[in-house]
């Protein structure tokens, strides 16, 4: 199937950028495959965090990491390896933030944990429907969002050596930048996947949501745990 191309100037760089048009019905199928297989990631981390003991936060972060590399090696030799490693991964991702959602718990109340749950997925949803409802240039936006990660990320670890950094103010930062990272993965899901396959798409949209999610936890429950 031939889909439009449009081709425009940036008059910044005097390059072309070229943005094909997909029909928003023709990837419907892709973005239910990927919902799918996102939603039912997050009921796998929601058992990894049930069973995570208190020591689980530095293994549950080696795993994490290292399945992120196999995901990517396996995705296209292998599809339905690489699916099957995607929930090893959510499973691991519970027992890397399980022993911080169980304090979280055990100090201000699962009602922070289940509103900050709450709102992170009202929250994708609204992203999803940005997405879908404008034509965004995703690789431009996700670009940008990554840069900006990376500048978060360092001003991060300088803060931790010269404290200048407030952990709100962190996480403000955080959940913005993985607000832009959202909206760009799923205007790249409108864009037919940019030959990304559901597993790869997932994951990214998997990743913004959990981290959007901690960012959320930290804003609503922060305060409270130091009171």
């Amino acid at each position: 199937m031939n889909y439009p191309v449009n081709r425009q100037m940036d008059p910044r760089t005097g390059t072309w950028n070229t943005t094909i048009e997909v029909p928003r019905e023709g990837t419907a199928p892709l973005l239910a495959k990927v919902l799918g297989i996102t939603s039912f990631g997050f009921l796998v981390t929601a058992a990894g965090v049930a069973t995570s003991p208190a020591w689980a936060t530095l293994p549950g972060f080696i795993a994490v990491l290292g399945l992120i590399f196999a995901i990517n090696f396996a995705r296209r030799a292998n599809p339905a390896v690489a699916l099957g490693l995607f929930y090893l991964l959510t499973y691991f991702m519970g027992w890397e933030i399980g022993p911080l959602i169980h304090r979280y718990m055990q100090t201000v109340g699962p009602a922070i944990v289940f509103q900050a749950a709450a709102t992170t997925g009202l929250g994708m949803a609204c992203m999803g429907i940005v997405a879908y409802l404008f034509n965004i240039n995703y690789r431009r936006l996700t670009g940008i969002a990554s840069a900006a990660l990376l500048g978060v990320l360092l001003l991060g670890i300088v803060s931790i050596f010269f404290h200048f950094l407030q952990p709100n103010t962190y996480s403000w930062l955080i959940l913005g930048v993985f607000t832009l990272l959202t909206i760009g993965d799923f205007a790249r899901i409108r864009a037919g996947g940019d030959g990304r396959s559901a597993v790869s798409l997932s994951l990214s949209i998997y990743l913004d949501a959990i981290n959007i999610f901690l960012a959320v936890l930290q804003l609503l429950g922060g305060g409270r745990r130091r009171n």
